[in-house]
């Protein structure tokens, strides 16, 4: 397929001489085990339950009303649907028809999603009628107006009428033209893209990663077999479905994969969330930090029932150790497994039988024995076991290539595959990995080069910390210095000295300490729930210079 990079052929080979590619469409697997599990529970939405019997129902008649309006395999279609049944429905009768949707977030405003329009050459757009204060429905003419290969706008629910605006609720009830042969006889390549997952920056607009039906479905049976999924389990849905997270690792996938079932919940707060779980006896969580944090924060698990999740995987940032513990007295009966992946393919987790330091200390190993990961420095010569290098990595569900952006891939891969991750991570004794953030995270005070995370991560264990993020400061003698800024926990916020002395305390040297420190209500966060860093590095160079609490020396 043009503008996607291939695996090269004696890699393929091999990995499907290993049983890691299956060569066939998505949709075989998934019709299997929608049949296998025909009358149990599937999705679980805002007082709807569908079970795999109804889903399937669903699924086909929507694929065969989207392939009457012109879909088929290799269309693209920009979907923004919010945690919904739609968003499922949709996104399965797009594998049937094997078309390709790119799933943008929530978040994204008509920046993103025209570039996205445009640059996939999208044939169609899905969303609700609003999203906060971004109407849709005109974004989606205005799309259409603009973008000559989009023809159709489809809606989240009931549609309001105009041209090319179609409501995905009425697909579902509408009789189709096509009958259900004709989705036999279309003919989609395993080795194509079956989504468009989108980089994790917070800055610019994400790159677009091509996803094949062969890498995704290996992605979410190899983490799901790591996950203790059973059929009778429940995976609480608060993180945007769209990401790689919550939809394939092991997400919604793995979970179907194995009959088990998925509560999407409309919000991650603590009123919305928490309450599901009490209700549908969730078993599993699939979290950012920032979500424990708030629900810990609001002493969320002190009022609900929560000894039905045995799982929590946190994924999308570090969780550090301090958090994992308090995470697992608010879950009695739940181990934390923490999840370092990227929408990119590799994946690594803990595994719930490691010891309990490994856990609480570790983001986890690889999940496929033959994920290649080196951890190099700025040369390219690998580290010593110890010491921090940047991850770069190749392997079955691993890219080759951004879609369409060769000069991104010139930088973005070495000549022989490896995707260059850009996170600083070090081997831990226990063969397993520890984050130390990112190259772009570093903070070079000096000379000496500073993990934010590292500080981070003891700064949280301060009992009046919710959370802290540390960023570089302008400074015209060293170059660079450490800002703090904290959330607090309750009222009272700690002072720079505080910390400072919890830091001295720990034995951290002198050079690492934060040298400002600025009290936020909440920390800016990405539309997954990452902090957004370059936002507060803004704000840190606006404060350079101005007066502040600081220790001297």
């Amino acid at each position: 397929m043009d503008g996607v990079v291939p695996f090269p052929a004696p890699e393929a080979a091999r990995y499907r001489r290993l049983g890691y590619w299956e060569d066939r469409p998505l949709w075989d697997a998934f019709q299997e085990c929608f049949t296998s599990f025909w009358a149990s529970p599937a999705v679980l939405s805002q007082g709807e339950v569908w079970t795999f019997a109804e889903l399937a129902a669903g699924t086909e008649r929507l694929a065969l009303n989207l392939l009457d309006l012109g879909l088929g395999p290799r269309a693209r279609v920009v979907v923004q649907l919010p945690n919904c049944v739609e968003f499922v429905l949709l996104y399965f009768a797009l594998q049937r028809l094997g078309a390709i949707p790119l799933l943008a977030l929530p978040g994204h405003r008509e920046y993103e999603i025209g570039h996205y329009v445009r640059f996939i050459e999208a044939a169609a757009y899905a969303a609700p009628p609003r999203l906060g204060e971004l109407d849709c429905l005109a974004l989606g003419a205005k799309l259409r107006a603009d973008s000559p290969d989009l023809r159709l706008v489809l809606v989240q629910g009931a549609s309001p009428g105009g041209d090319g605006v179609v409501g995905i609720r009425e697909l579902l009830d509408r009789a189709p033209h096509s009958a259900p042969a004709a989705l036999r006889h279309l003919e989609v390549d395993p080795s194509d893209p079956c989504v468009f997952q989108l980089s994790g920056g917070t800055t610019g607009i994400p790159k677009v990663i091509p996803r094949t039906h062969n890498d995704y479905l290996y992605n979410s049976r190899l983490i799901a077999g790591v996950n203790d999924i059973r059929a009778s389990d429940r995976l609480l849905v608060a993180a945007p479905i769209g990401h790689n997270f919550p939809l394939a690792s092991p997400g919604i996938q793995g979970f179907f994969l194995n009959g088990a079932a998925a509560v999407l919940a409309p919000s991650a707060r603590t009123e919305v969330a928490l309450p599901l779980i009490e209700r549908h006896g969730v078993t599993h969580l699939e979290v950012v930090p920032a979500m424990i944090l708030a629900w810990l924060a609001d002493g969320g698990p002190s009022r609900f029932r929560l000894d039905s999740v045995r799982v929590v995987n946190s994924g999308g940032q570090k969780f550090q150790p301090e958090t994992k513990r308090r995470t697992e007295v608010a879950f009695p009966n739940a181990k934390v497994q923490e999840v370092f992946g990227m929408a990119e393919g590799l994946l690594m987790i803990t595994r719930l039988d490691d010891p309990e330091e490994v856990r609480w200390e570790t983001a986890g190993r690889p999940i496929c024995p033959d994920d290649e990961v080196l951890l190099v420095d700025e040369d390219g010569r690998e580290v010593p076991d110890g010491e921090i290098g940047e991850l770069i990595c190749r392997g079955p569900y691993t890219l080759r290539g951004y879609y369409r952006a060769p000069e991104t891939n010139r930088r973005s891969f070495t000549p022989d595959g490896f995707y260059c991750s850009g996170d600083l991570l070090r081997r831990h004794s226990s063969r397993n990995y520890v984050v130390e953030g990112r190259k772009k995270d570093l903070i070079n005070r000096g000379g000496e080069k500073i993990s934010a995370e590292e500080v981070e991560d003891m700064l949280l264990g301060h009992p009046e910390v919710a959370n802290v993020a540390c960023v570089p400061m302008p400074d015209p003698i060293l170059g660079e210095r450490m800002c703090a800024f904290v959330q607090p926990l309750g009222p009272k916020a700690p002072s720079l000295e505080e910390l400072t002395s919890l830091l001295r305390d720990r034995g951290l040297a002198r050079f690492k300490h934060p040298e400002r420190m600025e009290v936020v209500a909440e920390l800016p966060l990405s539309p997954f729930g990452k902090v957004q860093k370059s936002v507060l590095a803004r704000r840190a160079a606006e404060l350079a210079g101005q007066p502040t609490e600081a220790t001297k020396g």
